[in-house]
Formats: structure tokens, C-alpha cells, sequence
């Protein structure tokens, strides 16, 4: 059995990583240009940080907000807050603004960090704002000038114990108002070191890596502590629009990501080919079509026959390699992806490309990791074996459950709510899944299962996943209770429509979606990409809703996780009207 980590708080964590001097612990874009940040700096950073909150009168245990974007200073104050013993409460930059003030006030948090003035305008209206400091510019209420007060005062001090709060983050309530996970110094620490060793071995020291997921998620929180404990060059992504950019810029060794980023790059991939056109618009297609064939044959069949291998080795010589350099991916070992089910079919795509995407599972409330894949033991469809000192068990409805040191202390000010998920020890994770051969495979929320009229159960995880292989389908949401079948709305990559279609580039999305040969055209890819789940499971009508699912317009949450209730309850018309005009068949 493997050797578990002694328990420490993750400012031991942080001084023991960073205790031997390096350069380029992390480093981002400044003025355009990739700027690094030295160990030893970025610890100064941090110890003036929470000398100031000290200053300011801040205790210990009290909670401290962090409302940004990724950047280092991100990272700076939240290890300052650590330093002073306080507590780290992150909030999307995006969060609704009545989720955002409930956060604040359910919190209790004493101090906020905002990226830019801006982003403090906006803050204004809400209520129980407590004093806040602006990461950029240099006057009063600066960050810049937080810090330089803090370096003239002593160095802050903190008996925090391992079992103490360190993290104070909330669920992204796609439904009703958040939860506060509580997360313990430990929880983060041990989930950090035991992911790190166990999943991460492939990660060497002085390797280039790139973060693109956002910090108030758990699971890119955690990630910078794995990074750190890796000892590499830890390169940061202001905003996932410069994602490609940025790729190429860096060329990282490893990256992690969701589901929707990889299905975003294919269709980057294709929208490109297209545009040029000619010979290229149809190369492109057949090379990662052949590397995904080649692919499934080596991972699931009994090998590559009939000239596969001679036509894999023309497609990559050809087309394959170079997608890989054009996108900046050529020095990657391996990717990984987790927050949602990974369609087979991406990760074979990538497989092809020579691209391994190694997927794990994790909830906000287990730090997140909870099981990872390795290159030694990995499974494509499966989420991985349990992390080292981590049990999972399935539970007779097929409820996923997880046990361990990972496993948060509680959700903050609601103890009825903490005694419903954790019980005996053991979290409910709200996931259907279930083991085989040790690796976990999760087939859908358990709440979102839904009956149709003809009594089969429909798991609408699998369906939309299955839909979202369409270059042409960004997001797809499955509706169907009580209905004689699942119908789908849809969210659609316009500018492959309207290449694939012909049509005139200056068509607003509502024209689009009010055509019938657009109609005819998204219906039968729908129908294509279901064609192999069972009859039952097969969408046979669409929904096509003009302007894609966002934050802003409330159809998402701040993790980028579609609210369903809100989104059937706008399109409750819509959905009737479908199956009304729907071709009734069995289910």
C-alpha cells in the first residue's frame, strides 16, 4: 500500500515547495510579453500580503474573497490569506451578482481581492461588500500598495492545524443558492501531494505547463498545487479566448482541461480547414478521421488491419503532425480532462493526433481528485482507480460514494444539508456509476435520470455527449420526462453551418435557426451522432436555440454547467411545441 502524506497546512505545503530557489514558478503575459515570477519573490509576495491583512485588523479564520481572473496575483493573495490564517473564499469574476452578494454575506468575508477597477464597479450594488483591494494599479486601495504596507510590517503568524478551514468554496448552484464547501488544510494538501504522486509521474521538474481553467474551480485550485509541488514552469492564461495563442506561444508539456475546451479545438481544427478550402477541406476530415479509426483498433480492437497502419502513417506524415505543431501541442506527453463526461470518440480523435488525454473524477466537495488515470493503468471511457488512501463503493441505486482524507469537513452553516452527504464517512456524490475491474466509469447525475412515457430510463449525460461530437453542436441539452422520447436543444457553431450549407455569412442566428434546410440539416447530425446509442435513447426532434448558453444570460453556471431548470422553464414552449409537431414513435 502506498505511503500517505503526514497531514500539513498548505502554508507548510507552499514554503516546502518553494523552499529551494527557482525562476519561472509562474509566469504570465504583462504589456504582451511573458513575464516569470522567482520563487523567492513569490513568496515575499505572500508573506507581505498576509502581514497586511494582519494589519488590516484580519484574524485568524477570517474569510478573505477572491473575485478574478487568473493571473499571479490571484495565486499571491490566496497564499497570503493562507500565511495569515485566514480563509480562501474564490468567486467566479462571472458570477451572477445576487449569487456573488450571497456569497459575501453567507461567508462573512471581511476583505475582497478584485482583479480591476472594473471588475469593483461592478460590485457596487451588491450588498455586504466588505473592503476591498484591486489587484491592478498603484493608488490607495492597490494592490501594490497593500503589499508595500505589509512589507514594512512583521511577518504574520498562525497556529492554523491541518484540520483547520482553509478553503470556503461554493457549489455553482445550478439550482436554488450555493452551498459552502468547507475544505480543510488538509483536505487540499493531501488531495494535492497523493494526485500529484500517484496520477502526475509523467510531470518532471523544469517542465512547461499551461493553465487555462479557471482558479474559483476546484479543480484548477488544487491543480496549482500540484504544479507547484512539481516543480515546473507554471504558465497562465489571462482569458481562455487566447487559449490558442497562447498554446503556441508556450508549447506545454501537459494541461489540463473540461470536455468542452477539447471539443472546442476540434472544431477550431475543422472550421480552419474549411476556410481554406480545396483540398484541405477535405484532408483534414479524412486524417482525423483514419487517426481515430486507428486509434479505437488499437485501444479497443484487436489491432489494425486491412491497411489501416499504411493509411494512419500517410494521414499523419500528411496532415496529423502538423495539426499538432500548428496548435502548439508537439512537446505534449499527456492532457488531462475532468468536471464532465468525456465523449470516447474526442479522446480517440486526440489518441490519433498522438495527443493521450487521461481523464479523472473529482467533486468540489473531495478537493476535488477522487480517482485519476495513469499511463500504466488507464482505460479509455472510465474515470480512472481511486487516488491513494481514497475508497470508492457503489451503492445499491448505483449512487457513487467516496471516503477519505479528500472528503470536505462539511457544507458551511447548514448541517442538514452536510448529514443528507456525508454519512458514516461516506460522501453520496449525487453520480451514477459503477466499477469494474477497479476503474470507475460514471454514467450520469443521479437527478437528471429521467423516465419517458414508455417506462425506459434515460441517462442524458450519455445522449449529449454523444451529440456534442458534432462540429456543428457546441451544447446540447436533453429534455424527455413522461415524453414518448428525449428531444434535444441545441446550441450551434454558426460558421461551420452556414460553410457547410452555403449560405451567406451575413445571416443573423435567428434567421438560421428559423430555416428548414437548416432545420433538416442539424436534425439528421443529431440523428447521425445518436444513431448507435439504443432506440429509445435516439433523438428524433431538436430544438435550435439561436444564441449559445452563457453565464451572463443565466443558462450556465459560473463552471460553465448548463442550469436545466432554468433552461426548461424558458424554452417550456418550445419543448411542447416540438412534441406536438414531433412524429410520435414508440419509446
Amino acid at each position: 500500500m502506498a505511503q500517505l502524506p503526514p497531514k500539513q497546512t498548505l502554508p507548510q505545503l507552499i514554503r516546502g515547495a518553494l523552499a529551494r530557489p527557482r525562476d519561472g514558478v509562474l509566469i504570465e503575459r504583462v504589456d504582451g510579453k511573458w513575464t516569470p515570477l522567482s520563487s523567492g519573490a513569490l513568496l515575499a509576495r505572500a508573506e507581505n500580503v498576509a502581514a497586511a491583512l494582519r494589519g488590516a485588523g484580519l484574524e485568524q479564520g477570517d474569510r478573505v474573497a477572491l473575485i478574478s481572473h487568473n493571473c499571479i496575483d490571484w495565486i499571491v493573495c490566496a497564499f497570503g490569506t493562507l500565511f495569515a490564517g485566514c480563509v480562501v473564499v474564490p468567486i467566479y469574476p462571472t458570477q451572477a451578482l445576487d449569487q456573488t452578494g450571497y456569497i459575501l454575506a453567507h461567508s462573512g468575508s471581511k476583505l475582497v481581492f478584485v482583479d480591476t477597477p472594473q471588475g469593483l464597479d461592478r460590485l457596487r450594488g451588491v450588498s455586504h461588500l466588505p473592503r476591498a483591494i484591486v489587484m491592478s494599479g498603484q493608488d490607495e486601495g492597490s494592490l501594490q500598495n497593500f503589499e508595500s504596507g505589509g512589507a514594512s510590517l512583521a511577518r504574520a503568524t498562525t497556529s492554523a492545524k491541518p484540520d483547520d478551514l482553509a478553503v470556503l468554496i461554493y457549489t455553482s448552484g445550478t439550482t436554488g443558492d450555493p452551498k459552502g464547501v468547507m475544505l480543510s488544510h488538509d483536505n487540499v494538501a493531501f488531495d494535492a501531494q497523493t494526485s500529484y504522486a500517484y496520477g502526475f509521474v509523467g510531470i518532471k521538474k523544469g517542465d512547461v505547463t499551461l493553465s487555462v481553467l479557471p482558479y474559483s474551480h476546484i479543480y484548477e485550485h488544487t491543480i496549482v498545487y500540484i504544479y507547484l509541488l512539481g516543480g515546473v514552469h507554471y504558465y497562465i492564461t489571462h482569458d481562455p479566448a487566447e487559449l490558442l495563442h497562447d498554446l503556441q506561444d508556450v508549447r506545454p508539456m501537459s494541461m489540463t482541461a473540461v470536455p468542452r475546451i477539447f471539443d472546442r479545438v476540434l472544431a477550431g481544427v475543422m472550421s480552419t480547414s474549411f476556410a481554406y478550402g480545396g483540398l484541405q477541406a477535405k484532408l483534414v476530415p479524412w486524417a482525423l478521421r483514419i487517426g481515430r479509426n486507428y486509434a479505437y483498433a488499437r485501444t479497443f480492437g484487436s489491432g489494425a488491419r486491412f491497411g489501416l497502419p499504411l493509411r494512419y502513417a500517410l494521414a499523419k506524415g500528411l496532415v496529423l503532425n502538423k495539426i499538432r505543431k500548428r496548435l502548439g501541442l508537439d512537446r505534449v506527453k499527456f492532457l488531462t480532462s475532468g468536471s464532465a463526461p468525456l465523449h470516447v470518440d474526442t479522446a480517440m480523435t486526440f489518441l490519433g493526433m498522438g495527443l493521450p488525454i487521461m481523464q479523472g473524477y473529482g467533486l468540489t466537495e473531495t478537493s476535488p481528485v477522487a480517482t485519476v488515470s495513469r499511463f500504466s493503468a488507464n482505460r479509455y471511457g472510465a474515470v480512472g482507480k481511486p487516488i491513494p488512501g481514497v475508497e470508492i463503493a457503489i451503492a445499491e441505486d448505483g449512487e457513487v460514494l467516496v471516503r477519505g482524507r479528500n472528503v470536505m469537513k462539511g457544507y458551511y452553516r447548514d448541517d442538514e444539508a452536510t448529514a443528507a452527504a456525508v454519512q458514516d464517512g461516506w460522501l453520496h456524490t449525487g453520480d451514477v456509476g459503477r466499477l469494474e475491474k477497479g476503474f470507475l466509469y460514471i454514467t450520469d447525475r443521479k437527478k437528471e435520470v429521467f423516465k419517458t412515457a414508455g417506462g425506459k430510463w434515460i441517462s442524458p449525460a450519455r445522449i449529449e455527449s454523444a451529440i456534442r461530437r458534432s462540429i456543428y453542436v457546441t451544447q446540447a441539452m436533453v429534455v424527455g420526462a413522461g415524453r414518448p422520447h428525449p428531444i434535444a436543444l441545441i446550441n450551434v457553431n454558426w460558421e461551420l453551418a452556414k460553410r457547410a450549407l452555403a449560405l451567406a455569412p451575413n445571416l443573423s442566428a435567428e434567421q438560421l435557426a428559423s430555416r428548414d434546410d437548416v432545420q433538416r440539416f442539424l436534425t439528421a447530425e443529431v440523428e447521425k451522432q445518436t444513431a448507435d446509442l439504443a432506440t429509445f435513447e435516439q433523438v428524433r426532434k431538436i430544438i435550435i436555440i439561436p444564441r449559445e448558453f452563457t453565464v451572463e444570460s443565466g443558462h450556465l453556471s459560473p463552471a460553465m454547467k448548463i442550469k436545466r431548470r432554468v433552461v426548461e422553464q424558458q424554452y417550456a414552449n418550445e419543448i411542447d411545441r416540438a412534441y406536438e409537431t414531433a412524429a410520435y414513435a414508440h419509446a
